[in-house]
């Protein structure tokens, strides 16, 4: 098998507009583009920090009349780094976002996260950049 890229993380959502609304304005992203089906009704909504030819993006999947989901256990989070993880978290806090873990260090180590929470629930890890590709080590 040759090596791969992984293209897109899907997360289902209750309010499409208000996810989209979540992941551009306050977690900055971009809305790249958006595929509506009207026979198996679902709306499909990409959004990242850069284009798809560049890297990983977040499709949002709304299908029509769900307002809601069971997250389940299994999922974990996405996470996304970020150059300042104070500045950002206080920028996610002004903005409206929920920040359900301060911005700090990983317990046991010297990793700085936090977590944001989305508006379905879904939980967003941030990484300072500068050790994001180190793991959560000490």
């Amino acid at each position: 098998m040759t090596a791969g890229r992984i293209l897109h993380t899907m997360l289902r959502v209750g309010d499409l507009d208000k996810s989209i609304e979540f992941y551009t304005k306050i977690m900055g992203m971009t809305l790249l583009r958006t595929n509506e089906n009207k026979e198996y009704e679902y709306t499909l909504a990409f959004v990242g920090y850069g284009d798809e030819s560049q890297g990983a993006v977040i499709e949002l999947t709304y299908n029509w009349g769900t307002s809601e989901y069971d997250l389940g256990s299994a999922f974990g989070h996405v996470a996304i780094g970020v150059e300042d993880i104070y500045s950002t978290c206080d920028a996610i806090k002004a903005s409206g976002g929920n920040v359900t873990r301060e911005p700090g260090p990983v317990k046991g180590g010297t990793t700085h996260i936090a977590f944001v929470k989305d508006p379905d629930g879904y939980m967003i890890e941030l990484i300072q950049n500068k050790q994001a590709s180190s793991g959560l080590e000490g």
